[in-house]
């Protein structure tokens, strides 16, 4: 799993979002799942509390979300998370954080900060270029007679 997300922290540093707003959380998720769908990843978020049974309704093949049960907090699941992997290198814990950051820095999970990540999932993808959209047809008919020519001996 490329991402494991600090949901509330990073609610807090995405523009147009509010930890004062009722629905935040379920904003948020629906943000994370079209950047991870345009990006083609996988995450989990992590929020420090909320609706449990949210969970199910909210996560999909691209987004796993999770709230922390009582008596934890979304950073404590999330250093969990990267101490019990296998690859902790593979993990990019996106967090501004600075403890929960520097902990799973020293496990060997990558950190971004949560401003930074709020800001590339709020960009606009970027335009498909020319060489990526193919040829038109009359570059095609080009190519095709300059392919058919015979060299000159």
């Amino acid at each position: 799993m490329p991402y494991l997300i600090d949901g509330h922290n990073l609610i807090g540093q995405t523009p147009g979002l509010s930890l004062d707003d009722p629905d935040d959380e379920e904003k948020l998720v629906k943000l994370l799942r079209a950047y991870l769908t345009r990006l083609k990843k996988k995450g989990a978020v992590i929020f420090d509390k909320g609706q449990p049974g949210e969970k199910r309704r909210w996560s999909n093949a691209r987004l796993e979300v999770q709230f922390a049960p009582a008596g934890k907090t979304a950073d404590d699941i999330i250093q969990e998370r990267v101490w019990r992997a296998k690859n902790p290198r593979g993990i990019t814990v996106v967090t501004a954080d600075r403890s929960l950051a520097d902990m799973v820095k020293r496990r060997g999970a990558e950190v971004l900060d949560a401003a930074a990540f709020a800001a590339e999932m709020l960009a606009p993808p970027p335009l498909t270029s020319a060489k990526q959209a193919g040829l038109r047809a009359d570059e095609v008919t080009e190519w095709e007679a300059l392919f058919k020519k015979k060299p000159k001996p």
